[in-house]
């Protein structure tokens, strides 16, 4: 059983927002990430998808693309992402959607490891945060701190490899420390996968390679050439 991570697909089945507009990686992207899925994952595996799924603004609207995801093989375990409007209560998405995990104040628990996550925000030091940017930053600390905290119930002894998720980098362009960086020191996290950021340049402010003890990687689709990433 291996564990896969990709985030950013935006997709848009319906064609209201086709992609190919923006050029490179992203024409035919919706194609190519089910050629490469079906290549790697099997049915046994587990993928991360951190954030930005679906162009949908309501979950009518982003239900076509949510059941391709799901029609894919593997466990999915999905991120909020800033673009996600559709993304309602938990309880509503699980029942719709039965065949994914939605992380939103609770975690996810395989058999040789466990993920917590949150959507997460810009990290103050951030050229232009605002006193609005720190009360969702303040809220997004909240609701990681109670995704990992639900990891560390379920799991006091940390038997099981603990991955943390999120769709914004979990620092600022500065790559300075943060309080995300510092829940998943205190929970013992190994590896963080993260989005958000695309073109090479923006790739840059991403913190990327190990931090005190904790591996930072970078996942939009663009970045991974619309392939699946193994990480475990």
């Amino acid at each position: 059983m291996s564990v896969f991570v990709i985030s950013d697909l935006h997709l848009s089945l319906d064609g209201r927002k086709p992609m190919d507009i923006y050029g490179g990686p992203w024409v035919g992207h919706t194609g190519r990430v089910k050629e490469r899925w079906m290549e790697l994952v099997g049915p046994a595996d587990t993928v991360i998808l951190s954030g930005d799924l679906s162009w949908g603004l309501r979950l009518s609207d982003a239900e076509a693309d949510l059941r391709w995801i799901e029609a894919l093989p593997g466990t999915k375990v999905l991120v909020k992402g800033n673009h996600d409007l559709w993304w309602t209560s938990l309880t509503k998405l699980s029942q719709a959607f039965s065949g994914m995990h939605f992380l939103q104040n609770v975690s996810y628990e395989g058999e040789t490891f466990a993920i917590a996550g949150s959507r997460g925000w810009l990290c103050p030091g951030t050229e232009g945060f605002s006193a609005n940017d720190a009360k969702i930053y303040e809220r997004e600390l909240l609701r990681l701190r109670l995704s990992l905290a639900d990891m560390e119930r379920k799991d006091p002894q940390r038997t099981k490899l603990r991955i943390g998720a999120m769709h914004f980098p979990p620092t600022n362009e500065r790559l300075e420390d943060s309080g995300f960086t510092e829940l998943f020191e205190e929970y013992g996290v190994s590896k963080v996968v993260y989005g958000h950021l695309h073109g090479r340049e923006a790739y840059k402010n991403g913190l990327q390679g190990i931090k005190n003890g904790v591996e930072y990687i970078l996942t939009s689709c663009d970045r991974l050439s619309c392939t699946p990433l193994l990480l475990l």
